[in-house]
């Protein structure tokens, strides 16, 4: 990627389109704009570049319809997760969610059957919207951190499902907000990719590589109100690693070591993939301090793991969607953005995540699970089967198409009650056929080339914990004694008594 750029935007003049000067307006006229039952298409990705302003005014005019006596509710669709302005504030106001979300109120409304939540893999949302699966999208709510004479939008810490929105909705609002850094204009790669029957392979090759441009475009007739903002991004701070999670990194980097002795990784490794959470932080801290030299990331989001390896020069360029960083972290980010320009490039998610770069590039998918089961399928989504935790989020679609696709999470959760590792998962993700690599602070398991049983045996062997080892191997001797077939021998009637357990008694055992 080149590092040179001639940005034009500027902190004093944010709205440089004079047109769109006159359609700025306050967010309280601009949430009255919004009519009951409309289908929202919002930017933010954890908890990067989402709208402060709009998400709160509409609540309160949502409240204020309701305590009159009048019906009005909203759909509401993202990149992924946001914050508590937008998800939080608007979680008693939505009928339908989609694609991904991990704030607790809203988890609580889903789980209540209150809002009909659609989790899809990320990859998927933007193809859909455009070809109408999902019906109409009425306002795209987006924010940006400037406009450009001609009309173009300079993006912020997230690029997610933008475009798309901008493109497929009736009408726009934008946010322009300052604290956005100036510096972040020429830091994208925007490119759309055509529906069927006009779609072209993706000319992408490296991590690197820019194949768009740096701004999202919108037809200035369609933006009916533009709010400006002055707030930050409010992402979670990160953990110290734990002693589990170091154990995870460990088993990790050790693989991966042993990859590239026997010459199935180059030196440098394959682009880098990881989910978001602290034993994610925890397996790129660890690969921080190793000794690979050179690499590189083709990911959804930059985490605070990601940008010391850039600083340390362990990490030669990152591309993803959305900065997902500490408030430490953002802070230093924006301090030394420069530092960064050249070296960190933001998509739009349905490139970050598509199937096809993620094959050629030969991603290395690091992903978190809530459980796996000893055949190898992994549930990341629900928790006892039935309550949803976030959403499948974009690990289905790099575990399906990774070079080496890898879950992980400690062996054990509530205190040692539950373990991670079951006879049968209570619902299922990622199949057999798309886990390669399962991690616990127990151990590795590299499960290529072996048919189910033999998977079962080493999954019980290097990843349960030691309180759980001696019931799945009775588990598994007596299914092998009394199933119906011996390719993936279970016993139907107890392959998920372990569930019904927790729930009867509050622990597995």
């Amino acid at each position: 990627m080149s590092t040179t750029f001639t940005p034009s935007l500027t902190h004093e003049n944010r709205i440089q389109h004079a047109g769109l000067r006159q359609k700025v307006m306050d967010a309280n006229a601009a949430a009255a704009l919004v009519a009951p039952g409309a289908v929202l298409g919002v930017s933010g990705f954890t908890g990067s570049g989402y709208p402060k302003a709009l998400p709160q005014a509409l609540a309160r005019r949502i409240e204020a319809e309701r305590a009159a006596g009048r019906e009005f509710d909203v759909g509401v669709w993202t990149g992924a997760s946001t914050a508590p302005e937008l998800d939080g504030a608007l979680a008693s106001a939505m009928r339908q969610r989609l694609p991904y979300q991990s704030d607790p109120t809203v988890r609580r409304q889903i789980n209540a059957g209150a809002i009909n939540y659609i989790d899809m893999h990320l990859s998927h949302v933007a193809p859909m919207v455009q070809a109408g699966f999902l019906g109409a999208l009425d306002i795209a709510v987006i924010e940006v951190a400037g406009i450009l004479p001609d009309g173009r939008l300079v993006p912020t810490t997230s690029v997610g499902n933008n475009q798309a929105w901008l493109d497929s909705a009736k009408h726009v609002i934008l946010e322009v907000n300052q604290w956005q850094s100036v510096a972040l204009e020429g830091m994208h790669d925007i490119y759309r990719i055509a529906l069927p029957p006009a779609r072209q392979p993706i000319p992408l090759t490296a991590p690197g590589q820019c194949i768009g441009e740096p701004y999202l475009r919108c037809a200035p007739e369609k933006i009916i109100a533009i709010i400006e903002t002055d707030a930050t991004d409010r992402n979670s701070p990160f953990k110290a690693p734990d002693a589990d999670s170091q154990r995870i990194a460990g088993h990790i980097i050790e693989f991966f070591q042993n990859e590239v002795r026997q010459a199935r990784l180059p030196a440098n490794l394959l682009p880098l993939q990881s989910g978001v959470g602290n034993i994610a932080n925890a397996v790129l801290a660890g690969l921080n301090e190793s000794h690979f030299e050179g690499m590189s990331a083709y990911t959804e989001v930059l985490q605070d793991g990601m940008l010391r390896m850039i600083e340390s020069g362990a990490l030669s360029f990152a591309s993803a969607t959305a900065l997902s960083l500490s408030p430490e972290a953002t802070a230093f980010f924006n301090q030394n953005i420069e530092k960064f320009r050249g070296r960190v490039l933001l998509r739009p998610q349905d490139v970050s995540n598509h199937p096809e770069i993620i094959r050629r590039l030969g991603v290395l998918a690091m992903n978190a699970m809530i459980e796996a089961d000893m055949y190898g399928n992994v549930n990341s989504t629900h928790v006892m089967g039935s309550a949803m935790m976030n959403g499948i989020g974009g690990s289905g679609d790099f575990a399906r198409n990774a070079y080496i696709s890898m879950f992980m999470s400690p062996s054990t959760a509530k205190g040692g009650a539950i373990s991670c590792i079951v006879p049968m998962v209570s619902h299922t993700d990622h199949t057999e056929h798309d886990v390669q690599v399962l991690v616990t602070e127990q151990g590795l398991a590299d499960l290529r080339g072996l048919a189910p049983v033999q998977r079962a045996r080493l999954i019980i062997e290097k990843c349960a914990h030691p309180d759980y080892r001696d019931a799945l191997r009775d588990y598994l001797n007596d299914a092998q004694k009394t199933a119906n077939g011996q390719h993936t021998p279970h016993i139907m009637g107890e392959s998920l008594a372990w569930h019904r357990r927790f729930l009867q008694t509050g622990s597995m055992k």
